[in-house]
C-alpha cells in the first residue's frame, strides 16, 4: 500500500535486483570492474544529508561508516545490502549507533574507538566529557584496553548521557553546594539534553525554577522526566483510562504513577510545573504531554508523495490561508466520496428498489422478497451493469456531498476546539449536523435523478431513461423535492456519524495514538451502523416523496402526509423497509470514504497551520538529519528508515555531528547543527 507506516522493525528487505539498481545509480566510483559508493556518495546524493557546500568531511565520513564495514572508505554492493538488512532489525537504532563506533569494523568498540567519537560531537566541544574518569575506566578498565560488545555498548550509550550531565552539573558547582543558578541550569539542560527538548520546554526551562536556585535533586529529577515522558504518558493513560482528552489533577496522576517506581512525587512535580508555565491551568491532558515530550526519532515511517509548508507557523494563518486550507479537504473529500460511493453502489441500488416497493398496491403483489432476492433478480433481468445504473450522476453528486460535508465538519470543529486541540461533545454534535445541513444543497437535485434511474430498471419499458430527461422533467424546483426529509435524514445522520466515528477512532488507536489504516476503516464503518438504521425512516419518507408514483400507487404531497398515509397503510414496520440494506450501503461507504480521505492527507500532506486528522501524526523529529534529507523513491526496503533512524541517533543519543567544516571559515566545531 502506498501509505503503509511501518516500524523499523518490520520493514520488508528489499529485492537484491532492485537494491543493486538503486545502489549503480549513485555509485561513482569503479575499481577492479566492481562498482563503489563514496562517502559522498552514499551520505549527500543517496541519502541526501549534508547537501550543503560547506559540509563537514568528517561528519560525513563518520556516518558512511556506518555501512562501510571494511573502513576502507569506499562501500560496496555487499556492504550496501548488509546495511539495508541491518535496517530492517528490531533494535536498528542501537545497532546503527554501534556501527558509528566500531571504527575498526572488528565487531567492538575500543576506548579510542569511542573517545574518537566523542570528541567529534558537538557537544563533548560545548562541555566537554572527561574521558579519563572513573566512569570511562568501569566500562574500559583502567588501563583502557577492554573491548566493548554490541550488548555492552548498549548499556554504555544508554549510561553516558546521564553521566554527562550529572559531570556538567559539578563544573557548574565547584564549590560542591549542590546547588546551580537557573542560567547554569538552563544552560546545562540546552547543551545536554537538546535532544530531549521541546521548543515550549526549552523556552520555559527558567520560568520553571521560578528564580530559585536549582538543587542537585530536582536536577536529576528534571533529566529522569525528560527521559521517562513517554512512561510518564502511560501514566496518563492508566489514570483516564485510555481518554486522551480528559484533564487529571496533580493528585490523580500521583495514585496512578504508584505503580511506576521510576516516576518519583517530584518528577510529578515538575512535570505540573512544567506544563503550568506552558498552560496556566491546574490540570494537564494528553495534549500537554506531547507538547513538552521529547520528539522521537520516529513513530511510523510515513511515505508521502508530496509534503508542502504552506504557512511557518499557526501565527501565519491568514484568511486566504485558511481558504486554501477548506478548499484542499474539498478537493479531497471529493476523491475520497467517489471512491466509497462506487465500492457500495449495488448495496445503495437495492436498498432503493426495497425501500419504494409497496404493500397492498394496485399493482400487486411485491416483486423482491428480500434485499438478497432483489439483487439476484437485478442481475438476472439487467445483467451485473444494471446494480451500476444510475452511477455517473450518483458519482457527480457523492463528489460535492462528501466534500462538503467532510470539509464543513472539520471547519466546525477547528473553530469550535480549543487551544489545545479538545472539543466538548456537543461541539461534535453541531459540527455534524452543520456538516449534515449544508449537503443538501447541492445533492438534493442530484439524489433525486439518481433514485429515478435506480427504479427505472423496475418497469419493463422500451424507452430508456436518461438522467437528462429526468431533470428537464423535474424543472429546477422539482429538483428539491424531498429536501425537508432529506434535511430530517443528513442533519441527525450527521450529527450521530461523526462523534461515533471521532471517539471510536481514539478507542482504536494504538498507546502512541496513531491509527492504522484498518483502525480508520473500522472506525468508520463502525460508525455508520447507529447513524445509518437511526435515519431509515427519514430515507424511507425522502425515498417515496422524491420517486415517482405509478398508476394506482399512493401519491405523497409532503413530509407529514407521507408520514400519515405510509403508516395509515403500512404500518410502522415500512418506516424501517431497507434498514438493513441501508446499513450495509452507509457502514461500509464512510469507513471506505473515511479512510481514503485521511489517508490522501497523509499522503499529500500540506501544513497550513491548522489541525490535523488525530492518530495520522508520524511523530517526525525536528532534527538536523531529518530536514536535511528526505526520503526518496529509491530509499527502498530497509532505506526507508536510513533517514529518520540516523536521525535517531541524534535526537535519542544526543550524539550531534558538525555539520559545517568545509569552505565555513567562520564555523567553530560547536556549530549547532540546526544552522
Amino acid at each position: 500500500m502506498p501509505d503503509k507506516e511501518e516500524t523499523p522493525s518490520f520493514l520488508k528487505r528489499a529485492g537484491t535486483d532492485k537494491l543493486r539498481e538503486v545502489f549503480l545509480k549513485y555509485a561513482s566510483l569503479q575499481r577492479d570492474e566492481e562498482q563503489y559508493m563514496t562517502s559522498e556518495d552514499f551520505v549527500r546524493r543517496f541519502l541526501g544529508l549534508f547537501s550543503e557546500a560547506a559540509f563537514n568531511d568528517d561528519s560525513v565520513r563518520l556516518l558512511a561508516g556506518i555501512a562501510d564495514t571494511s573502513k576502507d572508505g569506499l562501500i560496496s554492493f555487499s556492504e550496501f545490502q548488509a546495511f539495508e538488512g541491518l535496517l530492517c532489525t528490531p533494535d536498528a537504532l542501537y545497532r546503527t549507533a554501534f556501527q558509528l563506533f566500531d571504527r575498526q569494523g572488528n565487531g567492538n568498540v575500543s576506548y579510542a574507538d569511542f573517545a574518537d567519537v566523542v570528541q567529534k560531537t558537538e557537544l563533548h566541544s560545548k562541555i566537554p566529557f572527561s574521558l579519563d574518569g572513573p566512569f570511562i575506566k568501569r566500562y574500559f578498565g583502567d588501563k583502557k584496553q577492554r573491548l566493548i560488545n554490541y550488548a555492552e555498548f548498549t548499556q554504555l550509550l544508554h549510561d553516558f548521557h546521564e553521566e554527562h550531565a550529572m559531570e556538567a552539573f559539578r563544573s557548574k558547582d565547584p564549590a560542591g553546594t549542590g546547588f546551580i543558578s537557573p542560567l547554569d541550569f538552563q544552560d546545562i539542560i540546552v547543551k545536554v539534553k537538546r535532544h530531549l527538548l521541546t521548543p515550549d520546554v526549552k523556552d520555559n526551562l527558567v520560568a520553571v525554577t521560578e528564580g530559585h536556585k536549582v538543587s542537585f535533586p530536582y536536577f536529576i529529577a528534571f533529566t529522569s522526566l525528560l527521559n521517562n515522558m513517554e512512561l510518564i504518558k502511560q501514566v496518563y493513560l492508566q489514570a483516564t483510562q485510555g481518554n486522551r482528552s480528559e484533564p487529571v489533577t496533580k493528585d490523580q496522576l500521583l495514585y496512578a504513577a504508584q505503580t511506576m517506581s521510576q516516576i518519583t512525587p517530584l518528577e510529578i512535580d515538575i512535570l505540573f510545573q512544567l506544563t503550568g508555565t506552558v498552560q496556566q491551568t491546574g490540570r494537564i491532558d494528553y495534549s500537554d504531554l506531547s507538547n513538552i515530550a521529547p520528539e522521537h526519532y520516529t513513530k511510523h515511517i510515513t511515505h508521502r508523495l508530496a509534503e508542502i509548508k504552506a504557512v511557518e507557523s499557526p501565527a501565519d494563518r491568514s484568511a486566504f490561508i485558511q481558504v486554501l486550507e477548506s478548499s484542499y479537504r474539498f478537493t479531497l473529500g471529493s476523491f475520497a466520496g467517489a471512491v466509497g460511493a462506487t465500492v457500495v453502489y449495488p448495496i445503495d441500488l437495492v436498498k432503493t428498489r426495497m425501500q419504494n416497493q409497496r404493500a397492498g398496491s394496485y399493482i400487486g403483489e411485491v416483486a423482491y422478497r428480500n434485499s438478497w432476492d432483489c439483487f439476484k433478480k437485478v442481475i438476472r433481468h439487467e445483467g451485473a451493469l444494471g446494480l451500476y445504473r444510475g452511477l455517473l450522476p450518483q458519482l457527480m453528486g457523492v463528489a460535492p456531498e462528501k466534500a462538503i460535508k467532510l470539509t464543513v465538519n472539520d471547519l466546525v470543529r477547528d473553530k469550535l476546539s480549543d487551544k489545545r486541540g479538545n472539543i466538548p461533545v456537543w461541539s461534535e454534535i453541531l459540527a455534524g449536523g452543520c456538516a449534515g445541513a449544508s449537503q443538501v444543497v447541492f445533492t438534493n437535485p442530484l439524489e433525486i435523478v439518481k433514485i429515478r434511474l435506480q427504479v427505472a430498471g423496475e418497469i419493463a419499458s422500451g424507452n430508456k431513461i436518461r438522467a437528462w430527461s429526468v431533470v428537464r422533467e423535474l424543472g429546477l424546483f422539482g429538483l428539491y423535492k424531498g429536501a425537508r426529509a432529506c434535511l430530517l435524514r443528513d442533519v441527525p445522520f450527521s450529527a450521530i456519524y461523526f462523534p461515533t466515528y471521532a471517539h471510536t477512532k481514539a478507542m482504536m488507536a494504538d498507546k502512541n495514538g496513531y491509527n492504522h489504516p484498518l483502525t480508520l476503516l473500522a472506525a468508520g464503518a463502525i460508525a455508520g451502523v447507529p447513524a445509518a438504521s437511526l435515519v431509515t425512516p427519514a430515507d424511507v419518507i425522502k425515498t417515496r416523496l422524491q420517486v415517482v408514483a405509478r398508476s394506482g400507487q399512493t401519491t405523497y404531497t409532503g413530509v407529514w402526509d407521507a408520514t400519515k398515509k405510509i403508516m395509515a397503510e403500512e404500518g410502522p414496520r415500512a418506516f424501517w423497509k431497507g434498514t438493513a440494506a441501508r446499513v450495509f450501503r452507509s457502514s461500509p461507504q464512510f469507513g471506505v470514504t473515511l479512510v481514503t480521505y485521511e489517508l490522501m492527507q497523509r499522503l499529500f500532506y500540506v501544513d497550513f497551520g491548522g489541525t490535523q486528522p488525530r492518530g495520522s501524526e508520524s511523530h517526525k523529529p525536528a532534527n538536523t538529519l531529518e530536514s536535511a534529507g528526505s526520503g526518496t523513491q529509491d530509499h527502498i526496503g530497509g532505506y526507508k528508515a536510513a533517514v529518520p533512524l540516523l536521525a535517531g541517533v541524534e535526537s535519542k543519543f544526543g550524539l550531534y555531528l558538525p555539520r559545517f567544516g568545509r569552505g565555513a571559515a567562520t564555523a567553530t566545531p560547536g556549530a549547532t547543527t540546526g544552522s
